[in-house]
């Protein structure tokens, strides 16, 4: 069953955010993932409240693939990088077949 990761980020330093951009890929691939859909601006909320400006959502092969990934030594190492340029929240949930 598909797996869906949801982050929400707010970056602060978008330079240096930048060289967790151009390492990110590899490792996202690797792991089965894609990249459904980001927000270049902020998030436009419809109803309620959204705790960061921006969002990002990626589709895994299963909840034991998303979680590989973000376990993966090269990912977490990029991780750092974007604890440091921004603050964020990912959530991994179950996808519908």
């Amino acid at each position: 069953m598909p797996a869906y990761v949801i982050g929400q980020l707010d970056i602060h330093d978008l330079d240096a955010y930048q060289a967790y951009l151009d390492g990110f890929m590899p490792s996202f691939l690797r792991h089965g993932g894609e990249l459904l859909a980001t927000s270049r601006a902020e998030t436009e909320v419809l109803e309620g409240s959204w705790a960061k400006p921006r969002t990002v959502i990626m589709r895994f092969p299963s909840v034991a693939d998303a979680k590989a990934w973000h376990i993966d030594p090269e990912y977490s190492e990029l991780a750092t990088i974007r604890h440091a340029t921004a603050s964020t929240n990912l959530v991994v949930i179950d996808g519908i077949d």
